[in-house]
C-alpha cells in the first residue's frame, strides 16, 4: 500500500506580498504640510534678515537702485567699518550685557519668589493680591515711563545701570507662568522633604527648582532677549553716551548720518549678532522649556 507523503505548504502568498511593504514607511500627507508650511514660514522669517545683510554690504548709492537685486558685483564692509568706528560700540555691548544679565537675575529670583509664595502659602487676601499681581499685565509700559524716571531722578539713578535694569525686572506674566508651573508639581516631593527636616527655603531650592528647570531657562532666555533688545527705556534714562547700551548706541550712530540704508542695515546686523549667539547656543533649552512646561507623571 502506496503511503503519499504530504508536501510541506507554501508560504502564505499574502504574508510574502506583505513583506516588502511592511518595510517600507509611509510619509503621511498632514505630516508633508505641515513641513511645508514649517519650511515656508522659516524662509518668510528668514528673508527679511537675509536682505538686510545683503543691503549691509552693498555700496550706498546701490542700496536704492530700481529694480532692487539681492547681489552686488561691488561687495564692501564699508557701513561696518563707519558704525564700528563711529562710536564705542565695544562700550556699549559691555554695557548691555551687564544690564541685561542684572534684568535677567532680578526678575528670575523675583518671580520665583513671587510664584511661589501665591502656590504653597495660604495667607490672607492671596487671591485679591495675586489678581492684583496678574492685573499689571494689562498696564502699558509706556504709561510707567514718566513716574518711573521720576522715581529713578529722585534715588539719584539716572546714568548708571541699575537705573536702566531696575524698571525692567517687573514681569508679571512670569509671575503667571511659574505659578502655573508650581502648581502642577506634586506635594508628596516636598511632604517627603518636610520629613527630612527641611525648611521652605531648602525645599524651594533642592526639590521645587530642580523641577522647574525648563521653565526657568525658557523664562531666563526670554528675559535676557528682551531686556536685550530694550531701547525706549535705555534712551530715555541714560544721557552720558559712555552708559549707553548697545541697541542705543547703534542708534545714535545711524541717527548721526540721517537715513543711509548700507548703515541702518549694518548697525541692524551687529544689534542682533549677540542674540543669533544667544540663540544658537540655547535654542535646545528654548524649545525644552517651552515644550516642557508641565510635569509628566
Amino acid at each position: 500500500m502506496a503511503t503519499t507523503t504530504e508536501a510541506p505548504s507554501a508560504p502564505n502568498a499574502d504574508a510574502a506580498t506583505r513583506a516588502p511593504v511592511r518595510g517600507r514607511r509611509r510619509f503621511p500627507v498632514g505630516a508633508a504640510a505641515l513641513y511645508t508650511v514649517a519650511v515656508l514660514a522659516a524662509l518668510a522669517w528668514l528673508t527679511p534678515l537675509l536682505w538686510a545683510f545683503a543691503t549691509s554690504v552693498k555700496p550706498e548709492g546701490e542700496t536704492t537702485a530700481m529694480p532692487p537685486a539681492w547681489l552686488t558685483s561691488n561687495l564692501t564692509w564699508e557701513a561696518y567699518a563707519l558704525v564700528l568706528g563711529g562710536g564705542g560700540i565695544v562700550r556699549w555691548t559691555v554695557n548691555s550685557l551687564i544690564t541685561t544679565v542684572i534684568v535677567t537675575a532680578l526678575t528670575l529670583v523675583l518671580c520665583v519668589l513671587a510664584a511661589y509664595g501665591f502656590s504653597r502659602f495660604d495667607f490672607r487676601g492671596r487671591p485679591w493680591l495675586f489678581a492684583l499681581v496678574i492685573g499689571g499685565i494689562l498696564i502699558p509700559p509706556q504709561v510707567l515711563i514718566v513716574p518711573q524716571f521720576v522715581l529713578m531722578t529722585q534715588m539719584g539713578l539716572v546714568d548708571t545701570y541699575w537705573g536702566i535694569a531696575l524698571p525692567q525686572v517687573v514681569a508679571p506674566v512670569f509671575v503667571f507662568v511659574l505659578k502655573r508651573f508650581f502648581d502642577a508639581i506634586p506635594r508628596d516631593y516636598e511632604d517627603a522633604a518636610r520629613l527630612d527636616g527641611a525648611g521652605p527655603v531648602r525645599i524651594l531650592w533642592n526639590v521645587v527648582l530642580p523641577l522647574s528647570r525648563p521653565v526657568l531657562t525658557a523664562v531666563g532666555i526670554f528675559t535676557f532677549i528682551g531686556a536685550w533688545n530694550n531701547f525706549l527705556w535705555p534712551f530715555i534714562v541714560v544721557n552720558d553716551p559712555q552708559m549707553m547700551t548697545l541697541p542705543v548706541g547703534l542708534g545714535t550712530v545711524t541717527g548721526g548720518y540721517g537715513i543711509q540704508y548700507a548703515r541702518d542695515m549694518a548697525s541692524a546686523v551687529l544689534g542682533a549678532f549677540p542674540l543669533l549667539i544667544v540663540f544658537l547656543l540655547f535654542q535646545r533649552h528654548v524649545v525644552t522649556g517651552v515644550a516642557g512646561a508641565g510635569i509628566k507623571g
